[in-house]
């Protein structure tokens, strides 16, 4: 692994970005006196402070000191029209203008309405929704291990399931640590849990085969995501899913698709029917909520029956206060409606975009004499790939096809893709979280050609420290 001293680059960096923003750092150090870091949500909360939004729309930010930023992180990858597309917020200012969109408490046909097209469009026979994806990947493995009356949980190293108990181990790349996901990301979790969470290898099939061979008539459940998020922006290979279709029904385990971020990403429905494979649960999140707080928990009506009177509440699935929030279903009714009815013009064009915003930045850092690669690419079973991680390998020939190489620090420079890139395209006017983004229909090949711009400078600012 080669060392870079990025110290004086980041110093740098941060001293100018206080110069350059001091109204959010003036909120940032009144945010500091109240909340935990200044903020509600980590992966927000980056050095040396972050921008304080006033307003969102479009492709586009405005934060406190009134730069106008580029943003390609897109409320979590939830806004896939852009930030406050109209034909969201237009809908929403009539049902609230009109007594209706606050929290009831009740039952309503939005709900009913929401619950029809996302089953139609991923085949799904029942639903349930709740507000996070979190909590949503917590129920499907309650459910999970309800329903098969086993404790082991199989998961990929380097997936992101969000904050909850099942989900917290394997997550970071540890490269003293065997094969570098063993490790526990939270104090507070019971270690008879964590002990249940076996950790494979994402597109592995062989070692899925071995972990069933050794652990599979223990196991509750298989759960992965078919396009890898957080862990890199990589699509699983048709074969892997194909074989941990087989390899849970063989062991009568329950295959969860997680899709909190590629549901509805690639086309108008899960990224499971696109390869073909039915997963027994599917978790969904971001985009069906259509900016507004909404996931659900949908597939076979054996297993989801658990959380219903006729099998006695089993699973204590109960929702939450704000679960099928009347304004959060009423925005993810019109979002799914509109995805279906422009699905033929939406995702192709997310797909061109997509591909041209990997071309240029990649090639921006080429041209200074960095190496630079890029995930988030399609396949023959995705197409129309509009997200895009990307890495910085030591070297030029590096191999870059799995958790284990891009967020290996003796392979790629995670200080510059995590933490430099960050601070640095702010200084351009550019949003940009660890290196990774996504495209929305608001963008333009003019906010393309804008991203250029801001990375070749990077770039050049970059290389004096390498």
């Amino acid at each position: 692994m080669k060392t870079r001293d990025y110290g004086p680059l980041l110093a740098e960096l941060a001293e100018a970005y206080a110069l350059y923003s001091p109204k959010s750092k003036a909120l940032n150090q009144r945010a500091m006196r109240f909340q935990v870091d200044g903020g509600s949500h980590a992966l927000r909360l980056i050095d040396p402070f972050p921008p304080r939004i006033v307003a969102a729309q479009g492709a586009w930010l405005k934060d406190e000191d009134g730069h106008d930023l580029l943003d390609f992180w897109q409320g979590h990858f939830a806004n896939i029209l852009g930030h406050n597309p109209e034909v969201i917020t237009s809908v929403l200012a009539q049902s609230l203008g009109s007594g209706w969109g606050l929290q009831s408490g009740f039952t309503d046909r939005l709900q009913i309405e929401t619950a029809e097209i996302l089953c139609r469009q991923t085949g799904a026979e029942k639903v349930r929704f709740t507000t996070s994806g979190s909590l949503a990947t917590m129920y499907a493995i309650l459910l999970s291990r309800a329903f098969t009356g086993r404790n082991l949980v199989i998961k990929v190293g380097g997936g992101w399931h969000g904050a909850q108990p099942w989900a917290l181990k394997g997550i970071g790349f540890h490269a003293g640590a065997g094969d570098g996901f063993q490790e526990v990301e939270s104090d507070g979790v019971p270690v008879s849990i964590t002990d249940q969470v076996i950790v494979t290898s994402f597109s592995e099939p062989d070692r899925l085969r071995d972990h069933f061979r050794e652990y599979g008539d223990r196991v509750a459940c298989f759960i992965v995501e078919p396009f890898l998020g957080a862990g890199g922006f990589a699509p699983a290979t048709r074969q892997y899913l194909q074989t941990a279709r087989e390899l849970t029904h063989q062991y009568g385990a329950v295959l969860i698709f997680d899709e909190v971020i590629s549901g509805f990403r690639f086309h108008a429905g899960s990224v499971g029917v696109l390869y073909g494979v039915q997963s027994d649960l599917t978790t969904f999140g971001k985009i069906i909520g259509g900016g507004m707080p909404v996931s659900a928990v949908a597939g076979r009506a054996d297993i989801m029956s658990l959380v219903g009177r006729s099998a006695g509440h089993r699973v204590r699935f109960s929702g939450g206060t704000y679960s099928a929030h009347p304004a959060s279903l009423l925005a993810a009714k019109t979002l799914m409606s509109y995805l279906v009815d422009h699905e033929a013009e939406i995702y192709p064009h997310l797909g061109e975009l997509g591909a041209r915003v990997r071309q240029l930045m990649v090639a921006a850092f080429l041209e200074e004499g960095i190496y630079a690669r890029c995930t988030g690419y399609d396949d023959e079973v995705l197409p129309g790939s509009s997200m895009f991680m990307l890495h910085f390998p030591y070297e030029e020939d590096a191999q870059l096809k799995r958790p284990e190489d891009w967020l290996n620090p003796r392979v790629c420079d995670i200080t510059l893709g995590h933490k430099v890139m960050d601070q640095a395209l702010l200084l351009e006017d550019v949003f940009m979280l660890r290196s990774h983004g996504a495209i929305s229909t608001a963008h333009t090949e003019e906010d393309l050609d804008f991203l250029g711009e801001a990375c070749r400078r990077v770039a050049r600012r970059i290389k004096p420290y390498l």
